[in-house]
């Protein structure tokens, strides 16, 4: 089987890593790919948005099975696209990326079928919207509507902060188009887990739970980020809150999406907060999350390339009868290493040195995000160089959720670049989430 992988993240190359383990794979491409993915898929210099050329590519090639990892490429119709012209995809339609593609959307659907959310106001005016946080309380969240790279969203502490938030999305238009609308929405107080999801829309299987660290610095303090961290699984996120999760938010929001009259087939990733008035939903996306599929991924012992054949073919209900889902019972830790300013400016270009080294431990992988591969002239070998901002994720197993968090830094102690950047807190806060 052929398959081609959409993307040039940590996701795509850990996605990349658990699906070319499959007996069925045959060759792997990667649009457009990065330089650890090179190791693994024969990288092409398509860009995960441009639908036409990647359509045209998987013709051309006569690709079995294309599997999308970015949003963006999901909210530009590529699955439309493909279904239309008969070929086979794993990734939700434009019609479903709405979910995550307007928060607006995601935030009316919540409200008119009950799916329990932080109360909200949408705001297509700046003027008014500051008006309201007048008499708003603190702390809030301000998010733009569209896609913003996860960093769309603030948690402002007070009201001169919340007006800067506001004039920097919808009148500088930092994220462009995605903050013609805004939304107001309370601060819910608890912690956090991310629930990931299949469906082909008839059925659906709920994976072991994760959790993300967004902000770039030590106890969630800094800008958010698009991740520096995730662990799986979640103590806290026993069976009895999964099944609670699954029947009063996943479930409920695909009868939603059903009802709407929107076919929906991917992945239905729910960011939870567990309050003290149970868990809710602080947004849905609509694909893997990155990194907190560098922490699942290499959990899971099934064939993960049948699994998502089985959701793209809308007969997971009947495979999943034949193959349960079968997970190591060990702890994940991943830990992202970026490049030194990021989430703002960042240089690129950095030798990457330590992957040697890394390569031969025991239950650790490194995932590559932002690298490429050059011929150093100097020495005739090939190198790795950073090329973005975060760079690469460090994931490590271990019994317990304490020897996976040391596994990983272990691990990471051998890699440098110039100015590299890393939390030094992932996953601790799970050792008191019990």
């Amino acid at each position: 089987m052929k398959v081609l992988i959409v993307g040039s993240g940590g996701r795509e190359h850990a996605l990349i890593y658990k699906i070319a383990q499959s007996q069925q794979v045959e060759k792997i491409y990667a649009a457009p790919g990065n330089g650890g993915i090179s190791d693994l898929a024969e990288c092409i210099d398509i860009k995960a948005d441009d639908v036409n050329g990647l359509l045209q590519f998987a013709k051309d090639k006569k690709i079995d099975f294309t599997i999308v990892g970015p949003e963006a490429a999901l909210a530009a119709g590529i699955a439309d696209e493909f279904t239309k012209n008969g070929l086979l995809i794993f990734g939700v339609n434009k019609s479903s990326a709405q979910l995550e593609s307007s928060k607006v959307f995601s935030k009316e659907l919540m409200q008119k079928y009950s799916i329990p959310t932080a109360d909200f106001k949408v705001f297509n005016d700046s003027f008014k919207a500051k008006e309201y946080l007048k008499q708003n309380s603190f702390p809030c969240v301000v998010k733009a509507d569209g896609l913003a790279a996860g960093k769309g969203v603030v948690i402002v502490k007070d009201y001169t902060q919340a007006c800067e938030v506001v004039d920097k999305i919808m009148e500088e238009k930092v994220f462009g188009d995605s903050g013609r609308m805004i939304l107001i929405e309370d601060c819910l107080q608890g912690d956090e887990a991310s629930i990931i999801a299949l469906t082909d829309s008839k059925d659906i299987v709920v994976l072991d739970s994760s959790q993300d660290h967004k902000r770039v610095f030590d106890n969630d303090e800094g800008p958010n980020t698009g991740g520096m961290g995730a662990y799986s699984p979640v103590p806290l996120v026993d069976k009895s809150l999964l099944k609670e999760i699954e029947d009063q938010i996943i479930k409920p929001t695909m009868q939603a999406l059903v009802k709407e009259g929107i076919d929906y087939k991917g992945v239905l990733y729910a960011g939870i907060m567990v309050t003290k008035d149970g868990p809710k939903v602080l947004e849905f996306n609509v694909r893997f999350g990155d990194p907190e599929t560098q922490a699942i991924i290499p959990r899971i012992k099934s064939d993960f390339l049948e699994l998502l054949l089985s959701v793209a073919k809308s007969n997971l209900g009947e495979f999943l009868e034949n193959n349960p889902l079968i997970w190591d019972e060990r702890f994940c830790v991943c830990v992202v290493c970026a490049s030194g300013g990021y989430p703002g400016y960042y240089e690129k270009d950095k030798t990457i040195k330590g992957l040697e080294k890394i390569a031969s431990l025991e239950d650790t992988i490194v995932f590559h995000a932002g690298t490429k591969k050059i011929i150093d002239k100097t020495i005739q070998k090939e190198q790795y160089v950073t090329c973005g901002g975060r760079v690469l994720a460090v994931s490590s197993f271990g019994k317990t959720i304490k020897l996976a968090i040391e596994n990983t830094y272990k691990a990471l102690n051998n890699i440098s670049f110039e100015n590299m950047h890393y939390r030094k807190d992932i996953a601790k806060k799970a050792l008191s989430l019990k």
